[in-house]
């Protein structure tokens, strides 16, 4: 019998579907652990006033606010309390690089879990969440909002999102986001960064914004098994070549080409002041999230 075609229905319900098992997998990971790492590594703009209360023993007299003091002709301190709110982006690559994977998930799918769960870290602690999308194009663009509810919009143009390019452009995506932020935001750069030409881009947003690199990556991206005869592709312009993987030399020269790229990245990223997040599909990124975050808070410490 002939496969029936899926309905604009049957899409829309199948992603409600995924939708939900993104929230409930992620949700639960935010409340047991992620929240409060998170909120101790960003911890706001700054701090402001919020009220002015009778001087208690104890109290720091640099708060004293003196013209209260002498009205009522008792002292007074100004309390201020931390600014909690802050605008987050997520910028996103779901080019077709992405659409790789060697163990239980595709690079794509790890890079949009990772993502929910920043975002709930984020609304959880009353900040603003964006999202860009890009390939080698900007290919959706969300301003910053807060509210469960546009988190999971945020969410669902990531699982529906169907590419109109195959290619990568970092330098595009930093450049356009660079252009429309017109205050200091936290950035999540969620990429494989395969692609070249734009230190200056991530340079110059370093400069204006807190970036934090989060590096996805695949293990046969790094490593070929002993397997023979392999046609491989590459997935963004689909140029294929034939390698024969039973000659150690032909493993050798891509694993030592492998490392030189990674080693160029993090002396990239060493050199503007950034560390990045490194997940990996072949294990569970919690650890990796809450150990950098608690690196993190122990250089802020510092």
């Amino acid at each position: 019998m002939p496969t029936e075609t899926p309905t604009e229905a049957d899409r829309v319900r199948e992603l409600l579907r995924k939708v939900r098992r993104i929230q409930v997998r992620t949700d639960r990971l935010v409340n047991d652990v992620v929240v409060g790492e998170y909120r101790s590594v960003f911890k706001g703009r700054g701090m402001e006033f919020e009220e002015v209360r009778e001087y208690q023993p104890g109290d720091d007299i640099r708060t004293i606010d003196w013209n209260v003091t002498a009205r009522t002709g008792s002292a007074h301190v100004k309390r201020f309390v931390e600014e909690r709110e802050m605008v987050v982006i997520l910028l996103v690559d779901l080019s077709l690089s992405g659409r790789f994977g060697s163990s239980e998930q595709l690079k794509v799918d790890l890079a949009t879990e990772i993502s929910a769960v920043l975002a709930f870290s984020a609304i959880k602690n009353n900040d603003k969440i964006g999202l860009l999308i890009f390939t080698d194009h900007v290919e959706k663009y969300i301003p910053a909002k807060k509210g469960k509810q546009h988190v999971l919009r945020v969410i669902r143009e990531l699982l529906s999102f169907d590419p109109t390019h195959g290619g990568t452009h970092l330098a595009g995506a930093l450049e356009f986001l660079n252009r429309v932020l017109k205050r200091k935001a936290v950035i999540f750069l969620v990429s494989d960064f395969i692609d070249t030409a734009y230190e200056h881009d991530l340079a110059l947003t370093r400069s204006r914004h807190d970036l934090i690199p989060v590096r996805v990556s695949d293990p046969r991206e790094t490593t070929l098994p002993d397997v023979g005869l392999i046609e491989l592709e590459d997935a963004e312009t689909g140029e294929r070549i034939v390698v024969d993987t039973r000659r150690r030399n032909v493993r050798d020269t891509f694993a030592s080409r492998e490392r030189d790229d990674d080693q160029a990245l993090t002396t990239l990223l060493r050199g503007i002041g950034v560390e990045a997040l490194n997940v990996s599909t072949d294990r569970s990124y919690m650890d990796d999230l809450l150990n950098f975050f608690r690196r993190r808070e122990r250089r802020m410490r510092h």
